[in-house]
């Protein structure tokens, strides 16, 4: 059966898109509802006006390069046998005697680590999100994405006004014409590093992706900028009866072999080196763009799903998926955040609406769109041809 002939509309639209992140986790995007929203202004909350939220906001750097350190560190993984000590912890992981207790009691009072006891006979144990999120091997590992915000964004972002007055990327580009992606794959260890960067940023959506969208109707699924594989390695196991196939540029090719080998997909899926900006895109029942069109101007995303359309069969779909910013840009803080990491990062990049992707697809031939939520910040947007 063909495309055409098995595909259904996915769910209705959600008119609006309110914003992907359930209010219950919506830590730093202000909710609908200023007077319950702790995260609002005092003054919003019919409170006393003060600079609690200013200075929390104004010093977050504090806490992000604690956290950013422990992870460099590698002290969740060193607490993943058990507890330890504060003088066990210096030896393992190579803490100054005089930074250690001050620097793990931070990471206590941030809730970014379990103490049991006091004083020098105190354990130190990774909290329940920690040993999920920043274990490597575990389900929901994030090390890989925050090593590599860690490492280049910290140091970008520091540039940032630059970035403002100038319209220009801050990162390894700032002082040359090299293209961003050419400069990062150059490099085998920032390869790898931005790879399992993309892996971990991706990792906690993939449920829903696989939920959302009625993958029984379709047989073949093709992610372009496919990095290591990660969606493909979820959505082949899940589903066992789709093929895909990874495009990606040349040096992709290497570690997405050993991903999906790992993954047990290896008999299913096949990599196809290729450039999307200048190379026809692999054909196949649904095409998945995931954190790709952020990095482009309007008329590249415009050209990239163009030809999306012209690789799809009657029937065929396109699935966008990205830190959506909601359609009124007002709730979605990361999203809008992330757009200006691709002021940071990029050219011409940005980050937009639902409205704004359905608006494109519309445009570049797609005969109906919606739009939906996918886990936290996450939305994705699909048209059908």
């Amino acid at each position: 059966m063909s495309a055409s002939e098995s595909a259904a509309e996915p769910p209705p639209e959600q008119h609006g898109t309110p914003g992907p992140t359930p209010p219950q986790e919506r830590h730093a995007t202000p909710g609908p509802d200023p007077a319950a929203d702790p995260s609002a202004p005092s003054s919003a909350r019919g409170g006393p006006v003060t600079a609690d939220r200013i200075m929390e906001i104004g010093m977050g750097f504090w806490p992000a390069k604690a956290l950013l350190s422990a992870v460099e560190l590698g002290l969740y993984p060193a607490l993943s046998e058990g507890p330890r000590t504060a003088a066990e912890l210096r030896d393992r992981i190579g803490l100054h005697p005089r930074a250690a207790r001050d620097f793990l009691d931070a990471l206590v009072a941030l809730g970014l680590l379990a103490r049991d006891g006091d004083g020098e006979d105190g354990r130190y144990a990774n909290t329940p999100e920690t040993a999920r999120f920043l274990v490597p091997g575990s389900p929901g590992y994030l090390g890989g994405f925050l090593a590599m915000a860690n490492a280049r964004l910290y140091g970008f972002w520091g540039r940032l006004t630059d970035g403002l007055r100038t319209g220009r990327p801050q990162n390894e580009i700032r002082d040359r014409d090299t293209p961003a992606f050419d400069a990062r794959y150059a490099d085998p260890v920032r390869l790898r590093m931005f790879l399992q960067a993309m892996t971990g940023l991706t990792r906690s959506l993939l449920p829903a992706l696989g939920e959302k969208f009625p993958w029984d109707r379709y047989k073949s699924v093709a992610d372009i900028g496919s990095g290591e594989g990660s969606l493909l390695g979820h959505l082949l196991t899940v589903f066992p009866h789709l093929t895909g196939v990874g495009f990606d540029l040349p040096p992709v090719g290497g570690p997405f072999e050993e991903f999906t080998k790992a993954a047990r997909i290896s008999d299913r899926v096949r990599f196809v080196p290729g450039d999307f900006l200048h190379d026809p895109l692999p054909s196949a029942d649904v095409l998945v763009f995931g954190h790709i069109l952020h990095d482009w101007d309007r008329d590249t995303k415009l050209k990239l799903l163009a030809k999306a359309h012209d690789a799809l069969p009657e029937g065929g779909a396109v699935i966008v998926y990205e830190s959506l910013v909601d359609d009124a840009r007002r709730t979605n803080a990361f999203g809008l955040l992330m757009s200006l990491n691709m002021l940071v990062e990029t050219p011409g990049g940005f980050d937009f609406t639902a409205a704004d992707c359905r608006r494109w697809l519309t445009e570049t031939g797609f005969r109906s769109t919606s739009a939906m939520p996918l886990y936290g910040p996450e939305g994705m947007v699909v048209g059908i041809k």
